[in-house]
């Protein structure tokens, strides 16, 4: 199969200005937070979406796929919500949302080549949009990859492209993991001032690897599903008299939970405002190295995630109760949900039998088979 570049040129005639990356994402804990205004965890993959790119001098971007060999030309004043359609919307979106914020883009002509697994729940679509994002900042001039402020813009810019262009209402955290995690850490997210702050996440060190199962059952965000439970807790924090769940005082939680009328907003709510403070407690568990303690609060955010925000599905469970059966430290889903991939914190000596155990789970549940494997903790979008 021909190189990137090389597919390119191919295509282009010319060779591309430069490449650049991002890195899809694995959230630790901190699921359904992030448009609550409150806390997430994730790390970056190793696992990136390339792009090869060259400015042009008018408003054409045109788009080609390495996965499946499709182009898509479309004129950055043209681009609306539902146009273009399909993937291409994530490319397009980046571009007009960096316009729609005053920064002076032209149009591009972009090769892409997505290594992050699609529909695994590991943010494909962000690591696609600050990939190109990267390269438009360093393709114009704009300067944004060069401090922590302007890769919050690129973020904010990729975020808008997801929401307003291809429709799917997710919160910010994917972009700003994509932009601003560094190897061997985590990134603590506060989602409501965009605050960060990196937290050590070296595994080895403690003979204990991430192991991440795509379950092969995939999930699409713009389906409805999610802007349902986002609509959920809009409602609960309007009713609350508040602007997010996240200013509910956990202490206060049954108090706040008494004075709402039914009960899927009070499991809406009640997994947000545990969830949020389940993420410091990874944090401070972390910090002293206590990776049992980080375990057992995977498995709560999962069982809450399962019964009270009801985004897991039967490949996710049997996931978590696999591994956890198996000697896992702890385990649980991680992504939106709705299918996507499961994560689990195990001894290296038992990644061979957990991985085992759950390839012959799904075949006796007669489901698709699964991929796992073992990640570390990458860095942010960058040029290559």
């Amino acid at each position: 199969m021909p190189s990137l570049t090389e597919t390119f040129s191919a295509h282009f005639g010319h060779a591309p200005d430069g490449v650049w990356s991002a890195p899809g994402r694995v959230n630790l804990i901190g699921e359904h937070t992030d448009y609550n205004g409150g806390l997430a965890l994730p790390i970056a993959l190793p696992q990136r979406t390339r792009c090869a790119a060259s400015a042009r001098e008018d408003d054409v971007l045109s788009i080609h796929s390495l996965q499946d060999d499709s182009s898509v030309e479309v004129r950055i004043d043209d681009v609306a919500p539902g146009h273009p359609a399909g993937w291409t919307a994530y490319v397009a979106g980046v571009l007009w949302a960096l316009r729609e914020a005053g920064y002076a883009v032209r149009g591009l002509e972009v090769v892409v080549d997505g290594q992050v697994p699609l529909g695994a729940g590991l943010s494909s679509s962000a690591a696609l949009e600050c990939s190109v994002a990267a390269a438009a900042s360093d393709l114009f001039g704009l300067g944004l990859l060069e401090s922590a402020e302007g890769r919050s813009t690129l973020a904010s810019a990729c975020q808008r492209a997801e929401n307003d262009i291809a429709g799917a209402p997710t919160g910010g955290m994917d972009q700003a993991a994509a932009m601003h995690c560094t190897e061997r850490h985590a990134l603590r997210l506060d989602c409501r001032d965009g605050s960060t702050s990196q937290v050590p996440f070296d595994l080895s060190a403690h003979d204990v690897v991430l192991l991440v199962t795509d379950t092969r059952a995939s999930h699409a965000l713009a389906d409805g599903q999610y802007g349902a439970r986002r609509d959920s807790c809009e409602r609960a924090a309007d009713i609350l008299g508040v602007e997010f769940l996240r200013e509910i005082d956990p202490a206060a939680l049954d108090e706040a939970l008494a004075q709402l009328p039914d009960d899927v907003l009070r499991r809406r709510t009640r997994h947000v405002v545990t969830e949020i403070a389940r993420v410091d407690e990874v944090v401070d568990a972390l910090r002293r190295n206590d990776l049992e303690e980080v375990g057992r609060l995977f498995v709560a955010s999962h069982e809450s995630l399962r019964d009270d925000y009801e985004v897991s599905c039967t490949e996710l469970d049997l996931v978590v109760d696999t591994a956890v059966d198996e000697g896992a430290l702890g385990a649980r889903m991680t992504g939106g949900g709705f299918g996507g991939s499961a994560i689990a914190l195990v001894p290296v000596a038992e990644v061979d039998r957990v991985s085992a155990a759950i390839a012959t789970a799904f075949a006796d549940a007669k489901l698709t088979a699964p991929v796992s494997f073992s990640v570390t903790a990458g860095g942010p979008a960058s040029k290559d």
